[in-house]
């Protein structure tokens, strides 16, 4: 016997309230989530997790929705109405780079202190914002890129120190999860290597991101202790370009890099 379907609680948060609004429409159209799935750029784990309040979703979710369920734009203006533009929670400076995220075939990324943004988990999220809901959402909201079905998620490159694993955010029950995140978050398409503590590497000046468009340009954004900064000139990019390579050459491979995640896992927050 199937399961039933998770009992929803629109009541709980925009989230839930939007994830029931999408699952009514789609119960009122005669859709399971595999039939939805299969006529929309999203899968149909997304679907359900969306429902379910489990993750966000990008606006255009809503609209390929309100398209094959004829709500007449009714998730849209939801969505807009829940969580408006759903840059609103990043500081200014930060604002045009999920606009290069979403573009982006590939994505190199370095990140020396905390996990990656794309990649944290809720609770991760709000112990680094200090609960701050706006903030919060704005960040999930971005991890949308990672599951869509078209296009294709851009391809992501991800660099970490081992200490990045050690570092105490939010206590076991929030770093054990975090971990098992990371774990299996692994794919065709996302990569995660762990530089071990002691290597020596020129990783030391801060977080930066290379993003590789579709058309081959290619758009930077560096990390300050003020701000984040985007950068456009070449020859500063092929300066970072030469420092994230020079880095992987320090970094454990993929599968190396997933065990010791694993065992920092168990030595370090199994409770």
């Amino acid at each position: 016997m199937p399961q039933p379907p998770k009992r929803l609680t629109p009541s709980n948060s925009p989230l839930d309230l939007f994830g029931s609004e999408v699952r009514r429409y789609r119960v009122l159209a005669d859709h399971s989530i595999k039939q939805l799935a299969d006529k929309i750029p999203y899968s149909a784990s997304f679907i359900g997790a969306v429902e379910r309040a489990e993750c966000h979703c990008e606006r255009n979710f809503a609209e390929h929705c309100d398209a094959v369920l004829d709500t007449k734009q009714a998730l849209s203006h939801l969505h807009d109405g829940l969580f408006g533009d759903k840059k609103d929670g990043f500081p200014e400076w930060f604002r045009k780079w999920p606009e290069v995220e979403e573009d982006a075939g590939a994505l190199k990324v370095y990140e020396p202190i905390v996990i990656y943004g794309l990649l944290q988990r809720e609770d991760y999220a709000s112990t680094l914002l200090f609960g701050d809901r706006e903030a919060v959402d704005a960040r999930l909201a971005r991890q949308s890129i990672l599951t869509r079905t078209s296009p294709l998620p851009p391809r992501l490159i991800y660099i970490l120190p081992e200490t990045v694993l050690w570092n105490d955010v939010g206590g076991p029950a929030v770093m054990r999860p975090q971990l098992e995140r990371l774990v299996e978050a692994v794919g065709p398409r996302l990569s995660i290597q762990v530089v071990p503590n002691g290597a020596r590497h020129p990783g030391n000046e801060g977080t930066f991101t290379v993003a590789t468009r579709p058309g081959g340009e290619e758009i930077a954004f560096a990390e300050t202790a003020l701000r984040g900064i985007m950068i456009e000139e070449r020859k500063d990019i092929s300066r970072l370009k030469d420092r994230f390579d020079a880095i992987s050459t320090q970094a454990l491979p993929v599968g190396m890099s997933v065990d010791l995640i694993r065992r920092t896992l168990d030595e370090k927050w199994r409770s």
